[in-house]
């Protein structure tokens, strides 16, 4: 990539430090940038301006949105004893697909991860707290992975619950075996947590 012209070479960068981009990829994003009618290449850019302009951080439970409260925390049909707590935003509209959950959802901003510096500090604990201490919430459900550091982080909440609202019930989203999934294919930590988490039938 050294032999680019500077302003291709400036857009190249840019797109590959993108997180699942390379620099061949943001090549090729670039190049198609290049072909596109002006017009529409500036609406891209336009696009992404307004994404920064246009979305905010909901004061409830910390998503993106284009006001604050966001549509989910605004809807008085929504179950005030539930709260689920995911990672990141794009797990919250994972659980909105299902069209099962009816609760509420509080979005960390990332999980504990000691190797990377990441400390509870960083994280949505206090905004946590904040909603659990008005007394609604029955049931927090963990909806983090089954990572090392959803693990971490799953250990860290649990504690907190456990030590400052005991009233409150804690859940996780089952493991396991996958729909469709043969045990004999499964790994030994997927068919571990399949056992830990088996249910009466």
């Amino acid at each position: 990539m050294q032999n680019l012209p500077a302003p291709l070479k400036e857009v190249v960068d840019q797109l590959s430090s993108l997180p699942g981009i390379g620099p061949k990829s943001a090549l090729r994003i670039a190049l198609t940038l290049l072909k596109m009618p002006k017009e529409r290449a500036a609406g891209v850019g336009q696009a992404v301006i307004d994404l920064r302009e246009r979305l905010c951080m909901c004061e409830e439970c910390a998503s993106l949105a284009e006001s604050s409260p966001c549509s989910l925390c605004a809807d008085p049909t929504r179950d005030h004893s539930q709260l689920c707590l995911v990672a990141e935003w794009d797990a919250l509209l994972a659980m909105e697909e299902m069209r099962m959950y009816r609760g509420r959802y509080l979005v960390l901003g990332g999980l504990l991860s000691p190797l990377d510096g990441v400390e509870p500090a960083h994280l949505e604990f206090e905004r946590l707290r904040m909603h659990l201490a008005k007394g609604e919430i029955r049931e927090l459900i963990l909806a983090l992975g089954a990572t090392l550091d959803a693990e971490t982080t799953a250990s860290y909440v649990k504690n907190l619950i456990e030590n400052e609202f005991p009233d409150v019930a804690i859940s996780r989203l089952a493991q396991g075996i996958p729909m469709g999934g043969e045990v004999k294919f499964m790994d030994r930590e997927t068919l571990k947590q399949s056992l830990a988490y088996r249910q009466k039938i």
